[in-house]
């Protein structure tokens, strides 16, 4: 079979409700990927941040491996040998007290939500369906219907309501807002992204997260921090909030979890959040199953063993550096913390930030374009130096083929 093969089979049989660019990809390794011809291109996109510890990571997968040839599933109908050995290694590993185990980012946002409203309820005091809980314009938090219903992308909620209610949006990185919209004693919690990954990587004023977080104490609401994309070392801290000192109330992880390897999720907070849900009131049958637990600690381990939140605040400075340098015309702005990071395209000739990825595909490096003027670079975190310059030649490269 040829590229377009592949291609058509998928566009026959598979709902199209993704572009993908026309790659197809067979076998991955490290921070490199391999389409059906045999041709070798850099990652950067890390599968939005899922693959930060590289493809097929050997003790990851030797992790769910062994696992699996052991026990997958139990349901959380019993106790299971691995899921206790995952919860104290998750917990102590982020200094939380308790874990609620889920299998993806929407699942875990559904779960902070929920947690957060059981508890407007039951301590804070809120009156019954009154909790509002505020979020961030540009916010991507997944796809299901809540989710799209505090969203402000069109393409995410045209046509999908009608719309779960009980959210406030204002404007990322506006703390006059936040505080205004504070002072409703209905409000339960902040939802937020550290950094604005699917809105092409924005990283707020320094300080945003900090102040956010303390006005939030001030006025008894939970600050829930979602680092699906921007947590495990992505950003050059284990978490991006790290880089301003705070502790989320609700701290909701997914992607790099597992590195790519397993879906797996996760929502961390102490007792007093918890704790309030109860027995059959939230779960998930494969959430905290035997194979996700001990890929999730193989997973922890290499983040650490390998120190690449270390490598990824290194190599993220002599990234944009590099990329600031880069003579085009068509680079607006060059932004980022840690290794994820984006290009602001200025369009040039008809040709936009779709065309210079398709020509970096043909160079071998691959990326995506967000919001079709952005482009978002996020290798996984254990490249080294040189290999990152030799991509940076590439990047390079492509931009001045159109300039």
């Amino acid at each position: 079979m040829k590229t377009q093969d592949f291609i058509d089979r998928e566009n026959k049989y598979g709902a199209h409700n993704y572009h993908p660019l026309p790659v197809v990809l067979e076998k991955g390794k490290g921070i490199y990927v391999w389409d059906t011809a045999g041709k070798q291109y850099f990652d950067f996109l890390s599968a939005y941040s899922a693959v930060n510890q590289g493809h097929c990571h050997p003790k990851i997968v030797g992790a769910m491996q062994e696992q699996a040839g052991k026990l997958t599933l139990t349901s959380r109908a019993f106790f299971a040998a691995a899921l206790g050995e995952y919860e104290e290694y998750i917990t102590s590993y982020f200094g939380y007290d308790k874990v609620l185990p889920m299998n993806t980012g929407a699942e875990g946002d559904e779960t902070a939500l929920k947690l957060c409203r059981k508890w407007a309820y039951t301590v804070k005091g809120i009156a019954e369906n009154q909790a509002k809980i505020i979020v961030c314009a540009e916010n991507f938090h997944g796809r299901t219907i809540t989710i799209i219903s505090m969203s402000t992308d069109p393409d995410a909620k045209k046509d999908f309501g009608p719309y779960t209610p009980g959210f406030v949006t204002i404007p990322y990185n506006d703390l006059d807002a936040l505080e205004k919209e504070l002072e409703d004693p209905d409000v339960a919690g902040f939802l937020v992204e550290p950094i604005q990954g699917e809105a092409g990587v924005f990283v707020p004023d320094e300080g945003y997260i900090k102040k956010a977080y303390d006005m939030c104490k001030a006025k008894n609401v939970l600050f829930i921090a979602d680092e699906v994309q921007t947590g495990i070392a992505r950003t050059g801290k284990l978490l991006a909030c790290d880089h301003e000192g705070v502790k989320p109330d609700i701290l909701i992880l997914g992607k790099a979890l597992s590195g790519g390897v397993y879906p797996v999720s996760a929502v961390l907070a102490d007792d007093d959040i918890m704790l309030t849900i109860k027995p059959g009131e939230h779960g998930s049958t494969f959430g905290g199953n035997p194979v996700a637990s001990k890929v999730a600690i193989a997973a922890l381990e290499v983040v650490k063993e390998e120190k690449l939140a270390e490598n990824a605040e290194r190599l993220g400075r002599i990234f944009r550096k590099e990329l600031s340098a880069i003579e085009s015309e068509m680079i607006g702005l060059v932004r980022g913390k840690g290794l994820l990071n984006a290009v602001v395209v200025r369009p040039k000739n008809g040709k936009t930030a779709w065309d210079i990825c398709v020509a970096m595909k043909e160079n071998g490096l691959i990326a995506k374009p967000t919001h079709d003027h952005i482009i978002r670079f996020a290798p996984p975190l254990v490249i080294t130096e040189e290999e990152l310059y030799k991509a940076i030649d590439i990047i390079k490269k492509t931009f001045q083929e159109f300039d």
